[in-house]
């Protein structure tokens, strides 16, 4: 009687499922659908819910500083990354660089521009949306770029500044701003625009969006999740939506 009541209970705590585990992502906004998708079979798999925070890379990135509740960070720029690194913020071990990107100007009724250095005449008076310029990543791509082929001076005063990139794409989405400097995984992401014009790779930095671990982080789960944005099934996801995966 002894043993089968030991074999009943050693049976029900296998049979046990392991409890979900519940963790938070600050991530850059350009990441919103891939991620979403990610996190969702993520959540399929493994029954954790993945709560997201998205914003512009700068905003999460001093929330964090000030002790905003997260376990993984995924920035749109190594200078956040960089950032919160210096402040100790990161487990520096688990820090990699997992996607590229494209940098891009859409629209939404606008004709393909075949030379960047028409954008003023192309705009015609109207304004160019763009993420801010001196923290948002994005903003900071697109200020490069245009100052790299001598266009920041003709457009400057016409530009419209969003607090993240996904802002600016839906100023030209809605029709508010007849152009915008985006990613081009944003331009996937949104049907109601298209690709006039795309940047040259050599007109601004490299774009690298950097993981990893907040340090202090309690979650294994965390951990196991930022491996997994590693592996084929998550690379197909972002891929899909217009990033490039970074070996």
């Amino acid at each position: 009687m002894r043993f089968s009541l030991i074999t009943a209970a050693f049976c029900a705590l296998v049979a046990t499922p392991a409890l979900a585990e519940d963790f938070t992502i600050f991530a850059a906004a350009s990441l919103k659908d891939a991620l979403d998708k990610v996190a969702e079979d993520w959540k399929a798999q493994t029954g954790d819910t993945v709560t997201i925070s998205y914003a512009g890379s700068s905003q999460l990135a001093k929330q964090i500083q000030q002790g905003a509740p997260a376990d993984i960070f995924i920035s749109a720029a190594v200078n956040w990354m960089d950032a919160l690194e210096k402040s100790d913020n990161i487990d520096k071990s688990t820090r990699t660089d997992l996607l590229g990107n494209t940098l891009v100007i859409v629209g939404k009724d606008a004709p393909a521009l075949t030379e960047l250095d028409k954008l003023p005449e192309a705009l015609n008076g109207g304004k160019l949306a763009m993420a801010l310029i001196d923290s948002v990543p994005a903003g900071q791509y697109g200020k490069q770029a245009l100052e790299k082929l001598n266009l920041w001076s003709k457009v400057e005063g016409q530009v419209a500044q969003a607090d993240n990139v996904r802002a600016a794409l839906a100023l030209v989405a809605t029709g508010e701003a007849p152009l915008g400097i985006v990613y081009g995984s944003d331009a996937v992401a949104e049907k109601d625009v298209k690709v006039v014009a795309t940047f040259p790779e050599d007109s601004h930095d490299a774009i690298v969006y950097p993981a990893a671990l907040i340090k202090g982080t309690k979650s294994a789960e965390a951990g196991k999740f930022l491996s997994s944005l590693k592996t084929d099934p998550a690379k197909k996801v972002f891929e899909d939506f217009g990033f490039t995966v970074l070996p």
